[in-house]
């Protein structure tokens, strides 16, 4: 197998591309699109955004240390590119896309309506790293739309299409390839090639395809 070496650089993809509400004291508001986000900790819930100091939602963060993540999904992604390349300076964002405005329960950044999921977050440090800073936030509070809950009271965030970023495209993502722990429970294949189809009769559609 033959692979090529590259110069350092950010390879880690696909990821999770995210709509971040934010609002400054004086309640202006704003949305910038985050492909750079993650989770950090369970217990406190920790999640994480990288955000360049020029941005304009930058000077909100470090004003008021609260955001919002909106997920997004098949029927976002022309305001999740919009939001990534219009800046808040020139547009009122909300109205140009015609999104819902929605008030927070812990934070004064509104969310997006048209998200399956909204979770509010307040800063609790920011780390200059360079070509970004990173602000590390506590969850607070979490909405979920109630129609992609089923009689069990279990979310399927995959009825909402969700989409993700990776190297400048956005994708829709395809067929569930398996669930936690299909790798080692009992009666299954011990690895996909053993046995018709894989674990479960996994069809192996990647993500985007």
């Amino acid at each position: 197998m033959s692979k090529q070496i590259w110069k350092p650089g950010n390879m880690l993809y696909p990821l999770p591309v995210v709509l971040v509400t934010a609002a400054d004291a004086d309640g202006r508001d704003n949305i910038l699109t985050v492909a750079w986000a993650g989770t950090v900790c369970t217990n406190p819930p920790m999640v994480s955004i990288s955000v360049r100091p020029e941005r304009f939602s930058y000077s909100m963060l470090k004003e008021t240390g609260e955001f919002a993540l909106n997920l997004t999904t098949r029927a976002l992604v022309y305001a999740a590119d919009f939001c990534g390349v219009k800046s808040g300076r020139d547009v009122d964002k909300f109205e140009a896309l015609h999104l819902t405005r929605v008030s927070a329960e812990k934070i004064k950044a509104p969310l997006i309506g048209e998200s399956p999921v909204n979770i509010e977050c307040i800063v609790r440090e920011r780390k200059p790293l360079g070509s970004h800073d990173l602000f590390l936030a506590e969850v607070v509070a979490v909405h979920a739309d109630a129609k992609y809950m089923d009689e069990e009271r279990r979310f399927h965030l995959e009825k909402a299409d969700p989409i993700v970023y990776s190297h400048g495209t956005y994708y829709a993502c395809g067929e569930a390839l398996g669930t936690f722990g299909f790798s080692v429970r009992r009666g299954r294949p011990a690895h996909p090639s053993q046995g018709s189809g894989g674990a479960g009769g996994m069809r192996g559609r990647r993500c985007g395809k």
